[in-house]
């Protein structure tokens, strides 16, 4: 039995050597300039994996199309680099579904880990009449007058929150009346001033704005219910409407990369999401818990990719 169990902690060893020496040179690869959310997703990886990881990671700046020089670089020269990530987010995905990024589709990247989410929320003046969800709804599958607003152009991430709103009561979403602003905090002046009577936000930017009281959460657009300080806002689902989207922040491979240094990968991240340095970083960051990495979260991406082409065709937004 001795030997048997000593047997055992050499294999583990072994292996846990194996994945060590899989990443040797570590770099986060930003598709975009210095200071924006690439940048964010970067940092998280790098200080985040501090202690998973036998040197720091080194974060370089990749900038063009939103995400599409990198996505051809890995495409290309660095289809099986071993050491280097990419970060992506949720506006990449879209990208993607609606063919953007040219010939390249999520089957030509290896989708690794997640840095965290926010989500996007339906947000009414505090004074509105819409006291539920329920009672917006009902008035949308009658009344096409109801005007969104958000800080994204018709296409965006935040149109798209409106039009899978829409979509939840088959309603058509090239119908919705949208105003499109330059960015969150002019959409949200717009709320208050009554130029529009719907903001398609996120959850993360509100917490500032809550306590104000001026504005209301009628729904988060999570899977299930956020932790405090959100926990008392329902979802769409929970309240009947088939809505989710999830500001997702997060790595992905070239897609030749050896199994062997995908898993290495994978266990870095599975092994710093039960640290506390990762989960300080994270919320440092003004990102909530979602950690998904490996076949769970490629799964789960391509399942997304596939609903937003199917919206985006809908929308007349691609054919």
């Amino acid at each position: 039995m001795k030997k048997l169990s000593i047997a055992l902690m050499a294999t583990t060893l072994i292996s846990a050597s194996v994945f060590a020496t899989e990443i040797k040179k570590p770099e986060c690869v930003a598709p975009a300039k210095p200071g924006g959310g690439f940048d964010l997703t970067c940092r998280i990886a790098q200080t985040g994996l501090k202690s998973q990881l036998d040197r720091l990671m080194k974060v370089t700046f990749m900038p063009g199309g939103i995400g599409a020089v990198a996505i051809n670089q890995f495409n290309t020269t660095r289809t099986d680099d071993p050491n280097s990530i990419v970060a992506f987010s949720s506006g990449s995905l879209l990208n993607i579904a609606t063919g953007k990024y040219g010939k390249w589709t999520e089957n030509d990247v290896k989708f690794l880990a997640t840095a965290g989410a926010d989500f996007g929320a339906v947000v009414v003046k505090s004074d509105s009449k819409y006291k539920t969800l329920e009672q917006l709804m009902n008035d949308l599958k009658k009344d096409e007058s109801i005007i969104f607003g958000a800080g994204g152009s018709v296409g965006s991430q935040d149109w798209m929150k409106g039009a899978l709103l829409l979509k939840s009561i088959n309603k058509d979403p090239k119908k919705m009346r949208y105003v499109a602003y330059d960015g969150g905090g002019d959409a949200i002046a717009g709320l208050l001033g009554g130029s529009i009577g719907v903001y398609m936000g996120d959850v993360g930017e509100m917490a500032s704005h809550l306590e104000a009281g001026t504005m209301r959460i009628l729904a988060v657009l999570s899977p299930e219910r956020l932790p405090e300080p959100y926990a008392s806002f329902p979802t769409a689902k929970e309240q009947g409407y088939d809505a989710e989207w999830t500001i997702l922040r997060g790595y992905y491979m070239g897609k030749n990369v050896s199994d062997e240094a995908y898993k290495a990968w994978v266990k870095v991240f599975k092994d710093a999401y039960k640290t506390e340095e990762f989960k300080k970083v994270q919320k440092e960051k003004g990102l909530m818990p979602l950690d998904m990495a490996g076949a769970e979260l490629d799964a789960s991406i391509k399942k997304r990719i596939a609903k937003l082409r199917e919206i985006a065709k809908d929308a007349g937004l691609i054919k």
